[in-house]
């Protein structure tokens, strides 16, 4: 069996509650990478977006750094919490203003696959193939 790594990718200060995110987060947990970013493309939840963006790029840190073969990435962990909260004013009758929070969510994926095995120069094989041939 090959070796197995647990890549993570952060998305921080998405502007929409976590809850919202949550949400859509729950329809891929524990899949494949392949089927996740399937499902998020047809859900029609505006929080999808910033879901595929964040496997993707946990897809991505462990294909182009780490080495690992794409078609057995699996999301181990997909896990929403709340980020800043903004404190703003809403104007109100009679002069008032009142208060309310922007919310923001975090999103961390974490994404582990079997490493890829690494090819052999040509002329390893090469030498290789001469030494079985001379014995």
């Amino acid at each position: 069996m090959a070796d197995q790594l647990t890549i993570r990718a952060y998305s921080k200060g998405i502007d929409q509650t976590p809850r919202k995110v949550a949400l859509v987060a729950s329809l891929v947990r524990s899949r494949t990478v392949a089927d996740a970013l399937v499902i998020l493309s047809h859900t029609p939840k505006r929080a999808a977006q910033p879901v595929i963006k964040a496997i993707e790029s946990a897809k991505a840190n462990a294909v182009n750094t780490h080495g690992l073969d794409a078609k057995t990435l699996v999301i181990s962990t997909l896990s929403v919490t709340a980020g800043v909260r903004l404190k703003r004013f809403k104007p109100a009758s009679r002069g008032r203003a009142l208060p309310f929070q922007k919310k923001s969510a975090n999103i961390l994926v974490e994404v582990t696959g079997d490493v890829k095995p690494k090819k052999q120069p040509v002329a390893a094989k090469a030498a290789k193939a001469e030494e079985k041939e001379t014995k």
